[in-house]
């Protein structure tokens, strides 16, 4: 397995992995996602393909086939002038083809995010998680990271 910036040829299975990422989060809260709606479409990914701070890596197999990404956003201080002045790594999202989970694919994808924040002098990475997904959770804890900030809602009629 090779991990490498994504590319226009890599879209259509990029699709695919956000249609199953879309899936586990309607299942889990159709009152907020609403069904066969993607995060991003195919000419939202192209764009994000060419801008420099955001990433977008696939985990490859030999015969190039994407088994996962990591679509990654480069941030500076978004806390106000309250806050130290740091870049991070945000990851926005991250899936490995239901068909290749618990293969370390999604760990190593990671690790590659957490390397290439690293070369370009992130203090961390960070993340949004819905509960929901304990999958995810557990996953990431597996990883190292632990919560930072929780947002809570309470739902009123």
């Amino acid at each position: 397995m090779t991990i490498r910036p994504a590319e226009k040829r890599d879209i259509p299975k990029i699709m695919d992995l956000l249609d199953q990422v879309h899936d586990l989060h309607f299942k889990g809260r159709p009152d907020i996602f609403v069904d066969g709606i993607t995060k991003y479409s195919p000419e939202e990914v192209e764009k994000i393909m060419s801008e420099d701070n955001s990433p977008i890596y696939v985990a490859v197999d030999k015969k190039d086939n994407v088994l996962g990404y990591a679509f990654c956003i480069i941030k500076g201080n978004e806390g106000g002038i309250s806050m130290t002045d740091i870049k991070t790594m945000y990851l926005d999202d991250l899936c490995v083809d239901k068909e290749h989970r618990k293969q370390g694919i999604g760990k190593k994808l990671f690790e590659y995010v957490c390397l290439k924040a690293k070369e370009l002098g992130c203090y961390h990475v960070t993340l949004n998680l819905w509960t929901l997904n304990e999958d995810a959770q557990k996953f990431y804890e597996s990883c190292g990271m632990s919560p930072m900030k929780v947002i809570m809602e309470k739902i009123v009629d």
